[in-house]
């Protein structure tokens, strides 16, 4: 599954991020995978990525994904299968709180910039500095004119990040109006999930059409042939984390992991050791 593909995908653009454009013509999801075959088909990704990132780790490589979408849109979940069996040391996940008052007033992007990767590391930005063509324009955290002056600088800014060596991959992921629901009412309904309802999140419910036309301007803009928008249909989480982890491996041309003969080594010998005597405070044993 190593990423043969990646240099030309990277440098044209991707013709069928036009597709979804229009909540219309978002593809049509099969029905749900069940847990089993998930976890089955994920397992070997899995291994691509541990090889993914020694590869990153041995040649210095710096890669950046971007995840965006909608409230409920399963970005989280994405991370989460991305990063459970990778060493958080090279994979590192960046989301920002809202911004404080000093970086109000420095450059829109600015605060982004520390977090990009350096060498041998692979950043993941839950929500990035599209907050601005997104939340931040739909709820009025910003100006009409500083979305527009956004728009029109960041491909500038991405381009510049690509010419330093970056591997730039943004996803949105799409979900439905019914999808989203049900993800929002689950969170009230289930004590596990409430702390991910925010007051905003119940302000953005509302604004459906407003976000669609900011995600269709954000494309217009920002879908360049040197960090184009890959666009994922996560209706269904569990194939949409499949075909996005997919994606990744195919974009990067990372080296499989090499097979070694690794021989566990004799432990030494107790010479005289003894547990001690000494009463430990042990936990009830309840499972």
């Amino acid at each position: 599954m190593a990423g043969s593909r990646s240099g030309k995908e990277r440098s044209t653009r991707h013709d069928d991020t036009a597709s979804i454009l229009h909540d219309d013509d978002a593809p049509v999801a099969e029905k749900p995978m069940k847990n089993k075959v998930y976890r089955r088909k994920l397992k070997p990704m899995h291994g691509e990525l541990v090889a993914l990132q020694e590869w990153v780790k041995s040649s210095g490589a710096k890669v950046c994904i971007v995840f965006e979408g909608r409230d409920t849109a399963g970005k989280g979940g994405v991370i989460k299968a991305i990063t459970e069996r990778v060493s958080p040391r090279v994979f590192r996940v960046v989301a920002l709180p809202a911004p404080t008052e000093r970086e109000h007033s420095q450059m829109y992007v600015q605060r982004y910039v520390p977090h990009l990767p350096a060498a041998g590391e692979i950043v993941i930005f839950d929500r990035s500095w599209y907050n601005r063509a997104g939340v931040e324009r739909v709820m009025g955290f910003c100006t009409e004119e500083q979305a527009h002056q956004f728009l029109q600088l960041i491909p500038t800014v991405e381009r510049a990040i690509v010419e330093s060596g970056v591997i730039l991959l943004k996803y949105w992921l799409e979900v439905s109006e019914e999808q989203q629901l049900l993800r929002l009412q689950s969170r009230i309904d289930d004590p596990r999930k409430i702390w991910k309802l925010s007051d905003l999140d119940l302000k953005s419910f509302s604004h459906w059409y407003d976000y669609s036309r900011a995600r269709d301007e954000m494309f217009r803009f920002t879908d360049t042939g040197w960090a184009p928008w890959y666009v994922a249909n996560n209706d269904d989480k569990k194939r949409g984390r499949l075909n996005i982890i997919s994606h990744i491996l195919s974009q990067i041309p990372y080296e499989p992991l090499q097979s070694t003969d690794i021989t566990l080594p004799k432990r030494q010998k107790a010479h005289g050791y003894q547990t001690p005597k000494q009463p430990l405070h042990w936990i009830p044993t309840r499972y």
